[in-house]
């Protein structure tokens, strides 16, 4: 599959006045791959994911939510698998069914950042959250064999921006997929005192930096009780957290 930024390269040759033909000997690619992404019959249905791309149209009038594209992202560094090996692509994330409202903030974020389909597929004590299109590996740039722990995971420079603006969904991403909210219960002196507690677990060295990074800028303390656990447990910090995030449901 050729990368979107070469469609994007001949769809905008094409339209400032160049031949099929010219623009197929300029980037040296077939005559008939050039006529399919610059002839009428290529222009993408307004509901398919190819309208929606962003990253391949940029001025296209249906942009994305990049609340949800944010929020998407976090659930994706956590228990998403974006699987290209398939003729079409599909991004899946996996829920148990004890998280019905997960799965449908899942499958609204689904749909508005990208999806003109969302399928739910039931398996045994879970629910795989699922949605086919060629545009998928356009948005989630960190998708690669292997888990996500054996791979670097960093973000391009197109992404940073878009989280910065929204570090609480982001957040609520990663923590509705790899992390929870609990009651911590500790004895002292005998007096046994109960108080909320997030964690968030991950393998991922940079996805926990991410975490990290995110909660910095919203000036949420926390701290590393673990090689591989975060936790914010300051009442300050779980109230501000709690404002963007909240009990899984």
């Amino acid at each position: 599959m050729h990368p979107p930024e070469l469609r994007l390269r001949a769809r905008q040759q094409h339209l400032a006045g160049s031949t099929v033909a010219e623009v197929a000997r300029c980037l040296r690619l077939p005559y008939p791959t050039v006529r399919g992404w610059c002839g009428e019959q290529a222009e993408p249905r307004q509901h398919g994911t190819a309208f929606r791309c962003f990253r391949c149209r940029p001025a296209v009038n249906n942009q994305t939510d990049r609340a949800a594209y944010a929020y998407l992202l976090g659930l994706y560094l956590g228990d998403g698998h974006l699987v290209t090996s398939a003729r079409v692509p599909v991004l899946r994330i996996a829920y148990s069914n004890a998280w019905p409202g997960l799965i449908e903030a899942c499958d609204a974020a689904m749909r508005a950042v990208l999806a003109a389909k969302v399928q739910r597929v039931q398996q045994q004590g879970c629910v795989s959250v699922q949605s086919y299109g060629m545009h998928w590996p356009c948005l989630f740039p960190q998708h690669g064999p292997g888990k996500k722990h054996d791979r670097p995971i960093v973000l391009t420079d197109w992404q940073r921006p878009i989280l910065q603006s929204h570090p609480g969904d982001f957040l609520r991403g990663l923590f509705h997929s790899d992390g929870c909210r609990v009651a911590n219960r500790v004895t002292v002196r005998g007096k046994a005192y109960v108080y909320p507690r997030y964690m968030f677990v991950n393998e991922s060295t940079d996805i926990m930096g991410l975490c990290q990074w995110g909660l910095d800028l919203l000036g949420i303390a926390w701290r590393m009780n673990r090689r591989n656990s975060l936790s914010v447990a300051r009442r300050g910090a779980v109230a501000a957290l709690d404002r963007h995030v909240g009990p899984k449901s």
